[in-house]
């Protein structure tokens, strides 16, 4: 029976090609490109060597455009920390495999997801979602190796694979780094868990400026050049993460209910929320900036949870994209030693009007008027208190009769 196996080139996947090849199974594997920095051809041969069928598509574009670009629209922020890296590219990923599957008149796929993590969750909602009728079968979990085992097993079956202290996934959105001491919240991530970031201390004495151009809420210029925006997050990737931007450390809840400790790296994906949304409240109402902050909570948990295809993202996205026509304009950003700070803003959109802010002489603001606003504004507020202060005073006089 053939069965399609969602392959990262990873220590969890390449035991599942050996341990679905003695269940009998003739596998294909498929391998996603977003931005991981692997050797796409070399993974492609170790598949080879494997007997198994590969399949590599170069989905950065896709994911850039459909899923990245949605989450800056929604400054989307997992917890208030985790940009969705991973969790972003899950659904894009899931996505293929069933359209491979179909391709190959398959009725069985896999993925090397643990029954710890999100991504069994994200993986298996999503395909069900597709196409309800293909059996997911679960490798890592039926297996039931801890890390030291499995090492050990692909060293028993021939395969190669690079031993590390650590779990890594990555893509153009983040790199997020699990295991080995990371596991102790109490101590320090080691210098060796970053592969993207400048340790801040080391990161160059002198500041960092860029100038980020914003259309509809979404990234197009660095400093006055245009890019697309896989060349765009790359870029920023390196010049953030050279000035120490992007390292995340947090306690995370998991949608299975575990609390984990998580370690991210995400230099571009700082600097662009951060950017977009400061554009954004410039150019919106407080009441439009108050009420997206529910609508980007919700969408974000909708990304993290492997909800991405239930239709209330869509609905919340109408909202979004409604905000977003707005967006356009620039940000000043100045990076400095792990610091990402907003020195500047411009656009055509902002409702701000310096002659009615400015504290000079030049002021066209009436601060009379602010004296019927606030004997208005806080009209309730003093009836309250007056009732309050009246039953207090009555509850005083009981207990001195």
């Amino acid at each position: 029976m053939k069965i399609i196996l969602a392959y990262s080139g990873g220590l969890d996947t390449s035991l599942a090609i050996r341990w679905l090849q003695e269940k009998g199974y003739e596998v294909v594997t498929f391998t996603a490109e977003l931005g991981q920095k692997e050797d796409l051809e070399q993974i492609k041969e170790q598949v080879k060597r494997l007997d198994a069928k590969p399949y590599v598509l170069d989905l950065r574009e896709e994911f850039i455009k459909d899923y990245v670009f949605p989450s800056i629209k929604a400054n989307a922020l997992y917890e208030g920390a985790y940009p969705l890296g991973t969790a972003l590219s899950r659904p894009l990923i899931a996505k293929h495999l069933v359209k491979i599957a179909e391709k190959e008149n398959a009725t069985v796929v896999a993925h090397g997801c643990t029954g710890k993590g999100n991504d069994r969750v994200r993986f298996d909602v999503t395909i069900k979602a597709l196409n309800e009728n293909l059996k997911i079968v679960f490798p890592a979990v039926e297996q039931g190796l801890s890390r030291e085992e499995g090492i050990k097993f692909a060293k028993e079956h021939g395969i190669e694979i690079e031993e590390t202290l650590y779990s890594i996934d990555q893509n153009l959105w983040g790199r997020s780094i699990e295991c080995g001491v990371l596991e102790d919240p109490e101590k320090e991530p080691p210098a060796d868990a970053f592969k993207w970031t400048t340790q801040p201390e080391n990161a160059p004495d002198k500041p960092k400026y860029l100038e980020i151009e914003f259309e509809n809420g979404i990234p197009t210029q660095l400093n006055g050049v245009e890019m697309g925006g896989v060349d765009l997050i790359e870029t920023l990737n390196k010049v953030a993460g050279a000035n120490g931007i992007g390292r995340i450390d947090h306690m995370e809840d998991r949608i299975i209910g575990l609390k984990t400790r998580e370690v991210y790296e995400a230099p571009a994906a700082v600097v662009l929320l951060k950017a977009h949304e400061d554009l954004e409240k410039y150019v919106c109402t407080i009441n439009e900036n108050l009420f997206r902050g529910f609508v980007e909570q919700k969408w974000a948990y909708l990304a993290y949870s492997g909800l991405w295809l239930d239709p209330l993202r869509e609905d919340l996205e109408s909202f979004i994209d409604k905000i977003n026509e707005k967006v356009t304009g620039t940000v000043r950003m100045k990076l400095y030693k792990g610091l990402s700070m907003v020195v500047g803003r411009k656009s055509k959109n902002a409702i701000y009007d310096q002659n009615l802010a400015t504290y000079g002489k030049e002021s066209t603001f009436d601060e009379k008027t602010s004296e019927g606003f606030t004997e208005l504004w806080g009209l309730q507020s003093r009836i309250a208190n007056k009732i309050r202060n009246r039953k207090l005073e009555k509850i005083r006089n009981r207990n001195n009769d």
